[in-house]
Parts: C-alpha cells; sequence; structure tokens
C-alpha cells in the first residue's frame, strides 16, 4: 500500500508593516498618497489646479526622511523661497526634524549655495556679489559707454533692453540672430555690436567679482559640463531630487536638472502642462511634454480631485482645455459640490462691461460676499482702465497687482550699496552708487576714486587710509563716506545688517533723502522697515544673498483706490496665477484681445524627435508626430505647438481661479484708431465651449 504525501509550502515570514510618525493614509487622498508613497525612480507627477500639489510634494518630503533618506541628501527646488520655506517648515511640524540641512530653495538661491563652494575653478573668489536688475543695467550701460557706441547718434538699444536680450538667450539656448530676428529686426544691423557689448559686459562682471542672477545657473551648468570631477560630485550628491512647479522652467533649468539626474534618476517633477503661461519669461512648455521622452522609464501621476471650484466651474474649464492637442489628458473633479452655472455676458462695449462689473460687484456685496473675495481678471494692463474709471464712480475700492518693487527703489538701493561695499570691496557699481550720494561728487569723480583704490588688493583698506581728490568740497564728502564705511566695517557691524541700516541713515543719508525726494519721510518709513526685515539674519552677506533673491513679487506696491480696507482686485491672468477668489470677472474675451492676436502668430513651441526615439514618444505625440515634416536626413521629426494652445491655456487659467462664481464677459462693439466703432467677435474660447456648460446673460436697461 503506497503512502499519501501531502505537498507543505513554506511561506516567508511576513515583514512587519512600516509604522510611520505621520498617518498619511489619514491625511492624503488616494492620488496624493500614490505619489507619497512611490519608490524610486523618474516620476512626473501632473498636478491639476487645486489638487494639492503643495500638500503632496511637502509629505513626499516628510516620507522620504521617515525612510531613512538624510535630509542634506534632499534637493528641493521651488519657484519663490517663500514656497521653500512653507513647505520645510511644515515637514519640520511633521516629522520633527531640523530641516535646514534640506537643500531648498530656487534654482538661483540653490545655484549660489553651490557657487559659494566651487567658485575658484570658474575664476570667482566665494565673495562674489550677485547682481540685482538695476546693477546689472547700470554694467550693461558701462560696457556700452567703454565701447565707444554713440547712443545718441542713432538707435542702438539701451542697457535694460539689451540685458532683457542677453537674459532671454542665456536662459532659453536661442541664438542671438533667430532672438533679434524675430523678436527685434530693427536692431538687426546692430548684430556685431551687440556681440561685442555683450563680451564687454561678461569681463565687466568677472573683473568686479559679481554675478548677475543669470550667472548663478548658467555656472551652475558650467560646473556639470566642464569640470568632470565636480560633476561626479554633484550627480551623486542627492538621493532625491523633487522640483515645483515644473511648467514653468527654461531649458537652462530643464537641463541642469537631466544633468543632476542623470547617474540617480531618482528624480520627481510636480506641475501642470495645462498651466504652462509663461513663454514670454524664456518658460519652455516642451520641458514637461517631453519629460517622459528624456526619461523613458518615468512613471506618470495624475492629481485630478479638485479642492476649489464647483463642479460647474470644473465641467467648463475641462471642456475648455480638452481643445488643446498638446496635453497629458485629465479631468478635474469637483470635492466643493454644486454651484451656480458660469454666466458667459455679452455687452455693447467696454463702458457697458465696466457698468456691468460695478453693478454686478455691489449686488454681490449686497448677498453677503466680501469684496475682497472677488477679482477681476485681463489679458493684459491697459485693459482695465475703463473698469478703474467706472469703480472709482462708484467709490466701489480696488487694488491693482502692479508697482515698483520694494527692493528696486532708489533709496533701498542707495542704501545697500555701501553694505555690499564692505563685503564685496571689488564691486564697482556700489562705490560709484555710494560716491555720487555726497555733495561735490559726480560722474567723473566718482570714476577718478574708483580708479585710484581698484588699484589696491584691499580698495576699502586704501579708501579708508585717505585719498587726496582734486575739487573743492570733494575731501570733505570722502571724509564723511569714510566715517560711515569704518563703522560697517567693524567686525559687530558685519554680523548686524540691522545696525548697519539705521547707522547708514543716521550718519547722512537721511539728510540726503530729504533734500532728494518729495515724499521723504515715506523713504525713511521703508528703510525703517527694512531695517526691522534685516532683524532676522545675522550676517550682512546672508541678507544682501536674500534681498539679492527675493521673489521679484515680492514688497511690491499695490495702487489701492477707496477708502475701506476691504478691496476688490484688478490683475492680470499672468499675475493671478496661483491664487483664487470666491467670484471672478475675466473680461474682455474678444478675439484678439483675449486670445491675444500677437500670440496667435507666434509658436507655443517646437519638440523635434529623433527617428530612434519615435516609439518612445508619448501617446499624446503620435497623431502629431505621423503629420510632424521631417526636417533632415536623418529623419528628424518636427512639431510645431500653435501659440493658440497656450492662449487657451491662459483662459483655462483664468476660469480655474474661480471658486465659486464665473463670469464671462466680452464687448461686441470696440473702437478703431480712427475712432470707428467695428464689431468684434466672441473669444474662440467662448464660442467653443459646449451649450450646458454655462449660462448665456442677456444686459438689458430699465
Amino acid at each position: 500500500m503506497s503512502t499519501k504525501v501531502r505537498k507543505y509550502t513554506l511561506k516567508p515570514a511576513p515583514r512587519p508593516q512600516k509604522q510611520y510618525r505621520v498617518r498619511y493614509e489619514d491625511e492624503l487622498n488616494h492620488e496624493q498618497l500614490e505619489v507619497v508613497m512611490a519608490g524610486d525612480g523618474p516620476m512626473l507627477v501632473i498636478a491639476g489646479a487645486g489638487s494639492g500639489k503643495t500638500r503632496t510634494l511637502t509629505y513626499r518630503v516628510s516620507r522620504l526622511i521617515e525612510d531613512g533618506v538624510d535630509p542634506s541628501d534632499i534637493l528641493l527646488v521651488t519657484f519663490t523661497n517663500k514656497a521653500a520655506r512653507e513647505m520645510l517648515s511644515r515637514v519640520e511640524q511633521l516629522v520633527t526634524i531640523d530641516t535646514r540641512r534640506i537643500w531648498g530653495g530656487t534654482f538661483h538661491s540653490i545655484g549660489n549655495r553651490l557657487l559659494r563652494r566651487y567658485a575658484e575653478p570658474l575664476g570667482y573668489r566665494s565673495g562674489f556679489t550677485i547682481l540685482d536688475a538695476e546693477d546689472s543695467k547700470e554694467m550693461m550701460e558701462s560696457a556700452i559707454s567703454s565701447l565707444g557706441i554713440k547712443t545718441l547718434e542713432k538707435r542702438f538699444p539701451k542697457g535694460d533692453v539689451l540685458l532683457d536680450i542677453y537674459s532671454f538667450l542665456i536662459n532659453t539656448r536661442t541664438p542671438l540672430e533667430l532672438h533679434l530676428e524675430q523678436n527685434y529686426p530693427h536692431f538687426m544691423i546692430y548684430t556685431d555690436e551687440i556681440v561685442k557689448v555683450f563680451r564687454a559686459y561678461k569681463e565687466r562682471k568677472r573683473g568686479a567679482n559679481a554675478m548677475d542672477f543669470d550667472d548663478l545657473l548658467v555656472f551652475w551648468k558650467v560646473l556639470l559640463d566642464d569640470h568632470e570631477d565636480i560633476s561626479a560630485a554633484l550627480k551623486r550628491r542627492y538621493r532625491a531630487i523633487l522640483v515645483d512647479e515644473y511648467q514653468d522652467t527654461n531649458k537652462l533649468q530643464a537641463g541642469i536638472i537631466d544633468a543632476m539626474a542623470s547617474e540617480k534618476k531618482n528624480v520627481m517633477v510636480v506641475g501642470d502642462d495645462a498651466q504652462s503661461i509663461y513663454s514670454f519669461r524664456g518658460a519652455s512648455f516642451e520641458n514637461i511634454l517631453t519629460f517622459p521622452l528624456r526619461f523613458p522609464n518615468a512613471t506618470i501621476y495624475k492629481l485630478e480631485t479638485n479642492y476649489r471650484s464647483t463642479r460647474q466651474i470644473l465641467n467648463l474649464a475641462n471642456a475648455s482645455i480638452a481643445q488643446n492637442r498638446f496635453q497629458f489628458r485629465k479631468e478635474l473633479q469637483a470635492v466643493r459640490g454644486d454651484g451656480p452655472d458660469p454666466a458667459v455676458v455679452g455687452v455693447d462695449d467696454v463702458y457697458e462691461q465696466a457698468n456691468f462689473i460695478a453693478q454686478r460687484i455691489l449686488e454681490l456685496r449686497d448677498e453677503g460676499e466680501h469684496l475682497g473675495d472677488i477679482a477681476v481678471l485681463y489679458r493684459s494692463h491697459y485693459q482695465s482702465l475703463e473698469l478703474q474709471m467706472e469703480l472709482s464712480r462708484r467709490l466701489i475700492p480696488y487694488e491693482i497687482r502692479s508697482g515698483v518693487r520694494f527692493f528696486e527703489q532708489a533709496h533701498i538701493k542707495d542704501v545697500l550699496a555701501y553694505l555690499k561695499i564692505v563685503t564685496n570691496a571689488r564691486d564697482e557699481l556700489s562705490w560709484k552708487r555710494t560716491l555720487k550720494l555726497y555733495p561735490k561728487i559726480g560722474e567723473k569723480t566718482a570714476a577718478e576714486v574708483w580708479g585710484r583704490i581698484s588699484e589696491a588688493v584691499n580698495p576699502l583698506e586704501k579708501f579708508l587710509r585717505g585719498l587726496d581728490v582734486s575739487g573743492r568740497g570733494v575731501a570733505g564728502s570722502l571724509k564723511s563716506l569714510g566715517e560711515v564705511l569704518r563703522l560697517l566695517d567693524g567686525e559687530g557691524m558685519k554680523h548686524n545688517p540691522s545696525e548697519s541700516i539705521r547707522i547708514v541713515v543716521e550718519r547722512g543719508y537721511g539728510d540726503y533723502a530729504r533734500s532728494k525726494f518729495a515724499n521723504a519721510q515715506a523713504r525713511l518709513d521703508d528703510l525703517e522697515q527694512l531695517s526691522q526685515y534685516a532683524l532676522r539674519y545675522e550676517d550682512v552677506n546672508q541678507f544682501l544673498d536674500e534681498v539679492a533673491l527675493a521673489n521679484p513679487i515680492a514688497g511690491e506696491d499695490v495702487a489701492t483706490v477707496g477708502p475701506e480696507d476691504e478691496k476688490i482686485v484688478l490683475t492680470s491672468v499672468h499675475q493671478a496665477k496661483g491664487l483664487e477668489w470666491r467670484v471672478v470677472f475675466v473680461i474682455w474675451l474678444a478675439d484678439g484681445r483675449f486670445p491675444s492676436q500677437r500670440a496667435l502668430r507666434v509658436p507655443g513651441g517646437i519638440i523635434r524627435v529623433e527617428p530612434s526615439r519615435v516609439h518612445e514618444a508619448l501617446p499624446l505625440l503620435e497623431g502629431a508626430i505621423d503629420d510632424a515634416p521631417v526636417i533632415d536626413e536623418a529623419g528628424t521629426r518636427e512639431l510645431v505647438i500653435p501659440g493658440e494652445e497656450e492662449e487657451r491655456r491662459l483662459f483655462y487659467v483664468a476660469v480655474t481661479r474661480a471658486m465659486q462664481e464665473l463670469y464671462l464677459v466680452f464687448p461686441v462693439m470696440s473702437r478703431d484708431r480712427g475712432g470707428m466703432d467695428i464689431l468684434m467677435e466672441p473669444s474662440r474660447f467662448v464660442r467653443e465651449l459646449p451649450g450646458d456648460a454655462y449660462e448665456k446673460w442677456v444686459i438689458g436697461s430699465e
């Protein structure tokens, strides 16, 4: 009799489930949780409007730390230092660690930190000055002057225009000739001279041991491309790289991230291709669209749960953006539930448009809405003129999101120039700016003083020893400046930027301001506030770095009209990105105005796909690739993204700012340059909406 045999399989003992301090499954929705808990490897997170991308990024960093990743091995790149601070502060609360070890900040601030370490191989000293926009403009104009170009005798571009051209070339990798041909054809006859100016500008920066904003990225990329040992160290340096607002990166920034992640490939980029609207600043829509082509093993995640807007608003937004061919398709889903249908409102002209909006705002206030929860968005600033007048007539308070940036105001730059001299004695621009604040010292004398001290190893030491400069009254001015600089150069002051600012004001600048500016007291109040702001810094260098890297929108002046504290907001759509209001009016929705006629003529981007990569192309490109022309013998195909698509993305950004109510307003009539009435078509973005996506409002009169 045979014995019965039973096979018994031994299974591996179950591993104990990881116990996290943070209860991620309770804090996140399933889409966010999937991203936060995902393993290593390249990741593209398409984060729809209002879907909680900041929360997702923050919890991803926390989870990495909980899983043992050293905080100093994490690189978190954001588009504002404020965003980085807020994320890292939240991480600190979640996992109770010192997040200062995390490399978090903007591209420029991180580039600054790296270049302080690796300045010497690039031919710089670690104490280099960062030039702000005004400093860069002055240095560019000095470069023009040094070449003897007679700018008054011909229409040669001024310093600020040349600086814009230079910056665009650097960040977009666009050839000068092509950029001039497309955007500045009237400057093409000066191409050779412009090249010489750019060369002189770069030489002057190096001579002053100074870098402009673009250099912080350019030299970071140079380290990665041309310095083998440093490049290898940087590519091994970070265990995890995370990039926020990836749709706003330019070609240079994307190239830096690609290089930094080229070895470990443990990079997560987060953004929304449907909100890529800054091509005029050099942002490249192609970066996010082709990320899976550059990282073929990338996993794509989508955050489609929207916490901001009603179902009706999202239905309209989804229907609009669906018209774009080049995109990662997604459907935003509302958490908030239902609200009123969006309203499409046709008005006779811009004056009736202004009347309608003003009247509706007053009705909304009577219905219980706060004025601060209402915004009017437009494609271009000039489109708010009539509305501003009508709001003023009806005494409706409003604010306009525009103005001179705080740190670019003359009196702020004057005082900071003193501090820059002490931290970098070879800063020619700061020396000349400061010298010219004193009586009897003009451009000529300032240049003479700089020429005398610049030959010394330490120009500040030579200046403080005293100079014999010709000119009546000059000696007294130099003595006064020397007394202030001697105080600032004291060891205690180098660690007290707040007191340094007060010394500058009290030892002469206050008197200068009173004699120079009609609104002197307001400017002195600004300087007192600057001193208060500096209290948080224990080092003058650190303070100056933070000021130079300040978010371009931070500290801006806001024009306000009206007696109340509560005001509606008037803003361009570009400036509204990332913000939200309960009620949003989008105005001037007429073809040629929104979308802009000029934007429709310019391609929205170009994607080139080599024949060997066609099979890897994204599903969203498959149909387009079939139609794309071959541009070389190798069989490379070129896909041109229509400019209309970015304009539609801009419209999408506008409508997704609304939480509860949305009004899309278009004037039927306008005036041409000759004063004649012309009939306008409603924007194509309105005409292409399905009829069930909105309610049509017809304006009548009593």
